[in-house]
Order: C-alpha cells, then sequence, then structure tokens
C-alpha cells in the first residue's frame, strides 16, 4: 500500500510512521498546516520535520502555506469551534493530494495525539473519504504517545507547547493564568488559617 500521511509536527509523526512502515506501508508524509501561528512556530515545525525526516530517509511532500489571515477569517463567526474546520481543510487538502498521485490511501498523526479530538478526527476523514473515492486508512496511534515523547526528546526534536493556532496558544495561557489566581487565593487562605490558629512559621536561630 501506498499511503499519504498527514504530518502536523516532527515529534507526533515518530510512531505513525515506525508503526506504518512496521506493517510494510510505503508511507510518504505531507506538510500542509496553514493553522500553526505565529511564522516563527511555523518555521520551527517545518525546519524540524525536515530534519527528522532526512535522517529517517522519509519523503515529505510541502504544501508550504502560512495562512494566518485565511485561518482567522474562516474561524471568526465560530471560534470555540475551529477545530472542525481546521481538521477538514488540513486532510482535505492531503487527501486531494494523495488522490491526484496515485497514492492508495491517507492517514494523518493527528490520531497520535491524546489532546486532540480522536474521534472528530476519525469522522472528518471518513466523510473527506467517501466524498474523494480515496480510502482512508485508520490507525490509533494513542498507545505509542508515552514512547514518541520520549523518541522526540532523545533525538532534541523541538517540541511545542501548544496545538497551533492562536487561540489555542492564548488557551494555554488562560489556564497558566488561572493555575496562578487559584495558587494566590490559595496562599491567602493559609496565611488566614494560620493567624487565626495562632501557626507561625520556623524560623532560623541567629
Amino acid at each position: 500500500m501506498k499511503l499519504l500521511l498527514h504530518i502536523c509536527c516532527a515529534p507526533c509523526s515518530i510512531m505513525c510512521i515506525k508503526k506504518l512502515r512496521e506493517d510494510n506501508i510505503d508511507v510518504d508524509g505531507y506538510f500542509y498546516n496553514p493553522n500553526i501561528h505565529p511564522y516563527m512556530e511555523y518555521r520551527a515545525r517545518k525546519d524540524t520535520l525536515r530534519n527528522y525526516s532526512e535522517y529517517i530517509n522519509l519523503k515529505v511532500i510541502y504544501n508550504d502555506v502560512y495562512g494566518l489571515d485565511e485561518f482567522v477569517k474562516n474561524v471568526s463567526n465560530n471560534i470555540k469551534g475551529r477545530c472542525n474546520y481546521c481538521y477538514t481543510d488540513r486532510l482535505l487538502e492531503t487527501a486531494k493530494y494523495a488522490k491526484e498521485n496515485g497514492y492508495d490511501a491517507f492517514c494523518t498523526c493527528m490520531l497520535y495525539s491524546i489532546y486532540q479530538d480522536h474521534d472528530k478526527i476519525k469522522e472528518v476523514c471518513e466523510k473527506i473519504s467517501k466524498e474523494l473515492g480515496i480510502d482512508f486508512y485508520y490507525y490509533d496511534f494513542r498507545p505509542y504517545y508515552k514512547e514518541g515523547q520520549e523518541e522526540a526528546r532523545r533525538l532534541k526534536l523541538y517540541m511545542q507547547k501548544y496545538c497551533g493556532c492562536v487561540f489555542s496558544e492564548e488557551e494555554r495561557y488562560e489556564k497558566r493564568i488561572e493555575r496562578e489566581r487559584i495558587k494566590e487565593e490559595i496562599d491567602k487562605e493559609w496565611q488566614k488559617y494560620k493567624k487565626d490558629n495562632n501557626i507561625e512559621d520556623i524560623k532560623e536561630s541567629e
């Protein structure tokens, strides 16, 4: 089988490629991720994949589109539901390329992530498969998530801290801010509790 694998980043592709090759599948990569912002993040992921793919002798097709304006325009009316558009856009382009260039099937390394909506990705792929008339090769790569992360660290690959879009980056900081706020409230409660119960801190003797 000749398969085109949509790749969002090098770390997520490690175990996908390994498992597909173990199944004797002839796999090529396809990089199309106009959701990734800002530009330096996009460049970091693309260049990391380029270096890694050369290391493992993987052919990768780069549909090199940095599309901030287009992405924001298409999700601005429904930011909370942006992932559906994001999945569909990237996977549709992958499947189209696969169909037009003689591949038997397509897949995506987004099925590796334990943070993505796995069922939605599978649903989108199945729908695209029927629409375009090309097979979707489903594989649940999530059981190999930890192994893949360890290998990425061993190889010292660039590992991103958020999904890719500006909104997911915002959510990352929102969670951090919320954790800090909760910590401050707990500290205040602790100080009040110590005062009410005459608890003093242990001081070092001079």
